[in-house]
């Protein structure tokens, strides 16, 4: 069998990119299987980039994965030579990353032109963006309706992508750890090696800052817990951190909140993830989220919000504490977590680090793939 893929790969950095390296990796090393990788010659013009690179830079250990880098998002010239290329390489499946309306136009062309035999299967990270603008349902349906099935990571994406074309045919298959970091390291060295205090119940915030992962929900909760609690801010914001500042400059206990606005290199995200005793997820609105797949991978339980996949998610693996969307309800699951302790909780994250492996992501995703007629 011969798949292609097309998605954004090395240099390009992120978590769209992180994934398809793997499962690029995963796919490569299966029996009667052969892969290859097309990749975006330009993402996003850099103008439109709310972060500081789109590229890995020296500090990170991504996976070098040889792609052809083609595609250009806003080059219609470049659609018709990725669709040629791919046909050239003639794959029985060709799965598409999608994750953002933007790219929509390029890669709907690039499926409109493929030969008809090349089955195109969608892995949709989210159907619809947690950050909405007018075109995003028209532009979303004119891919979507080029593709024979689509790979969803939770329920919501599903019911998302059910409500924008009619009866789609999907498989929803939980997103696989993260295992290309690190293993954890001793917490008073990490906590030694960040700088911070490794006798304070630390948690952690990670990731990209944007307005729906709630930060400023976290942050206003510090008010309600004590000195003993300490919280670690770990990722770079897309848009002005000023107003996370102003919060923290406002909080009784503002020396014990620690603040790395920056792009987290893989060696940094293990060190973040030993410090912590555990992970928050204040989110306003989510589908699935990559954090958690790095969070199984380190072993740390979380405390989430209850939204989308992401609450439910945690509450039937009991991996962690589902709150309401409020500063005062994650300080009362931050309380109860540390009062109640977190054995439990740790024993089910190592059952789920087990259970949510690569291999049988690709095990369900070839099955999948070979049961299209």
């Amino acid at each position: 069998m011969k798949i292609a893929i097309l998605s954004p790969f090395y240099p390009y950095r992120g978590g769209i990119a992180s994934f398809s390296n793997r499962l690029y990796q995963e796919l490569e090393e299966t029996e009667s299987i052969e892969v290859s990788a097309f990749s975006f010659s330009l993402l996003y013009p850099s103008f439109l980039f709310p972060g500081k690179t789109q590229y890995v830079e020296g500090e990170d250990f991504a996976s070098s994965i040889q792609s052809e880098r083609i595609l250009n998002s806003v080059n219609p010239f470049s659609w018709l030579s990725t669709a040629e290329a791919i046909n050239k390489y003639n794959p029985d499946v060709v799965i598409i990353a999608y994750w953002m309306p933007f790219v929509a136009p390029a890669l709907g062309t690039v499926c409109h032109l493929l030969d008809n035999k090349i089955k195109i299967v969608s892995l949709i990270h989210n159907a619809i963006p947690h950050e909405k603008r007018f075109f995003d349902k028209v532009f979303a349906k004119y891919f979507f309706k080029k593709c024979d099935s689509f790979i969803v990571l939770s329920e919501p994406v599903k019911d998302d992508l059910g409500n924008l074309i009619s009866q789609p045919k999907v498989m929803v298959t939980p997103h696989p750890i993260y295992d290309h970091y690190k293993e954890r390291i001793d917490k008073s060295e990490a906590c030694k090696l960040l700088h911070v205090d490794a006798d304070k119940k630390n948690l952690l915030f990670f990731g990209l800052i944007r307005d729906y992962k709630g930060l400023d929900l976290l942050i206003e909760s510090m008010s309600y817990l004590d000195d003993s609690y300490q919280l670690i801010i770990a990722g770079e914001c897309y848009g002005d951190f000023q107003k996370y500042q102003q919060l923290i400059d406002q909080s009784p206990f503002k020396e014990n909140i620690k603040v790395f606005e920056q792009y987290i290199p893989d060696d940094m995200v293990t060190t973040l993830f030993s410090a912590a005793d555990v992970l928050v997820l204040p989110y306003r609105d989510a589908t699935q989220s990559g954090v958690v797949a790095v969070a199984y991978q380190m072993e740390l339980p979380m405390i989430a919000t209850n939204v989308g996949a992401l609450g439910e998610t945690i509450l039937s693996s009991a991996t962690g504490i589902v709150v309401e969307v409020s500063p005062k309800a994650i300080s009362e699951g931050i309380k109860s977590y540390f009062e109640n302790g977190k054995q439990a909780y740790l024993n089910n994250v190592r059952t789920e680090k087990k259970r949510l492996s690569w291999s049988k992501f690709v095990e369900h995703l070839v099955k999948f793939n070979f049961d299209l007629d």
